[in-house]
């Protein structure tokens, strides 16, 4: 899977650099286990909200009374609006969004994030969670401007979705999940979404870029401490 966004404020993006070596041997060193956050990868040149943005992670596991599924989600965080933390405004109290005049850049860039599944979902309910993550994009308090183009990708790794590639049968027989029973999948993929923003903004650093454009990174203690004001977090 391919995606890019914008980050032309801090990376030369015109340039055409990346070449076909550098595309092997990126799928070469591809592994699995955690996943690196922040200035990492596709989020190397990104800005969120103003602040250095990056690559974010998160998931979700259903208690088994729900089915047990996980939703995992993975963002490259570059676009803009004014930051909220569990509710709290962090983006006005740190006077840094969008339309205030302390921001020089603009909120355009785009969103990319990638929903994953092992709930039994077909492309129809696929859709409706990514439609979902879009719901966790807002209550980080991103607006979706009119350059910025925000998008989501959704996939299930159920085997009993796999299509075979060669098959005596005629027919193929699929298990999938009812729609009276998606809503926690729903609820997952918000929070999961929410979270992995906030993420990729907290692993972030400060970077310099091309015309020696910066992107500040958030300033956590600054935030930790407009949360406690807010009682998002106990002092």
């Amino acid at each position: 899977m391919v995606g890019e966004t914008n980050d032309g404020y801090l990376n030369d993006i015109r340039g055409r650099y990346i070449t076909e070596k550098h595309v092997t041997a990126a799928i070469a060193q591809a592994k699995g286990g955690a996943v690196a956050e922040g200035n990492v990868g596709a989020g190397t040149g990104t800005v969120c909200f103003g602040f250095k943005g990056g690559i974010g992670t998160s998931s979700r596991q259903l208690p088994e009374s729900l089915g047990g599924y996980t939703v995992g989600v993975l963002v490259q965080t570059n676009f803009g609006g004014t930051l909220q933390i569990d509710g709290v405004p962090v983006g006005e109290e740190l006077n840094q969004y969008f339309l205030s005049q302390h921001l020089k850049n603009d909120a355009d860039g785009s969103c990319m994030i990638v929903v994953a599944t092992d709930a039994p979902v077909d492309a129809r309910n696929l859709e409706r969670i990514a439609k979902r993550a879009m719901l966790g994009l807002a209550k980080t308090g991103g607006i979706a401007s009119n350059g910025s183009g925000d998008y989501v990708i959704a996939f299930s790794s159920h085997t009993d979705l796999r299509i075979p590639y060669t098959s005596a049968a005629k027919t193929q027989t699929v298990t999938l999940l009812r729609n009276d029973e998606m809503s926690p999948l729903f609820m997952a993929a918000i929070e999961a979404t929410e979270e992995a923003i906030i993420n990729s903004l907290f692993m972030a650093e400060t970077m310099e870029g091309k015309e020696n454009h910066k992107a500040e990174a958030l300033p956590l203690d600054k935030v930790i401490q407009i949360l406690k004001k807010h009682n998002a977090i106990k002092p």
